[in-house]
């Protein structure tokens, strides 16, 4: 299905695909998930994908990151730049999996894409410890990954996402392995942050809930992505 068009007059492009295929593995293990999709985010987009598991919503959301290359078609980032630009400071991923760097203390793991901006040491951390906070990690800030809950890991990465300050932020199953009202303040934070930077914010989730909070509505099914809002 097509993508309906912009719904705000002169939208900023972040995101432009067309007619793109993405497959996973290779030779005779190859598998197209997702066939001939045509989408755009824009400035301010609140988007959940929706979709069974092993559907391509992970996928996706690598494509749109410049993770991942499609098959076919193409995919730009008009307001955003070349797919050598984008990460880490104008596109942020949330992984679902374990992402954070073992060697690393949580904060450091928080605090590592400012650095990697250019962020003066001292700045990141307080960054990283104000970010850490509002996912109530602050008390966990000196422990390495390993001594952390699942839960706990995957906060963190969430708030590693954040801290950067993205255009863009893009969220696997963030409350995958959350109870209720961790989750609640999880998709708070989420959409506080993006509200206070004017970022899009790009939600793939199983969550009936996190999807109602979203204006715009995706579903991968079929290797076919359904492009609609609310």
């Amino acid at each position: 299905m097509a993508d309906p068009g912009p719904r705000r007059d002169d939208p900023e492009l972040l995101v432009v695909a067309d007619r793109v295929t993405m497959v996973l593995g290779a030779g005779g293990a190859r598998t197209e998930v997702i066939d001939d999709a045509t989408f755009s985010v824009e400035a301010g987009d609140r988007i959940s994908i929706a979709g069974p598991s092993g559907s391509g919503k992970s996928t996706l959301l690598h494509l749109i990151a410049g993770i991942s290359p499609a098959l076919t078609g193409t995919i730009t980032w008009p307001a955003l730049g070349s797919v050598t630009e984008l990460r880490p400071g104008r596109i942020s991923i949330a992984f679902q999996g374990p992402s954070l760097m073992a060697p690393l203390s949580l904060l450091e793991n928080v605090a590592l894409p400012l650095l990697l901006v250019g962020v003066a040491e001292s700045e990141a951390r307080d960054e990283a410890a104000a970010m850490l906070d509002r996912f109530g990690l602050l008390d966990q800030s000196e422990r390495l990954p390993e001594e952390l809950s699942g839960g706990q890991m995957q906060r963190g990465g969430v708030a590693r996402a954040l801290v950067g300050r993205p255009r863009l932020i893009l969220a696997d199953e963030p409350t995958g392995q959350s109870d209720h009202a961790t989750a609640v303040r999880v998709v708070d934070t989420l959409l506080e942050t993006a509200d206070a930077l004017g970022s899009a914010l790009v939600i793939a989730t199983h969550d009936q809930s996190v999807t109602a909070r979203m204006e715009r509505r995706w579903t991968v099914r079929d290797r076919v992505l359904e492009v609609g809002t609310i």
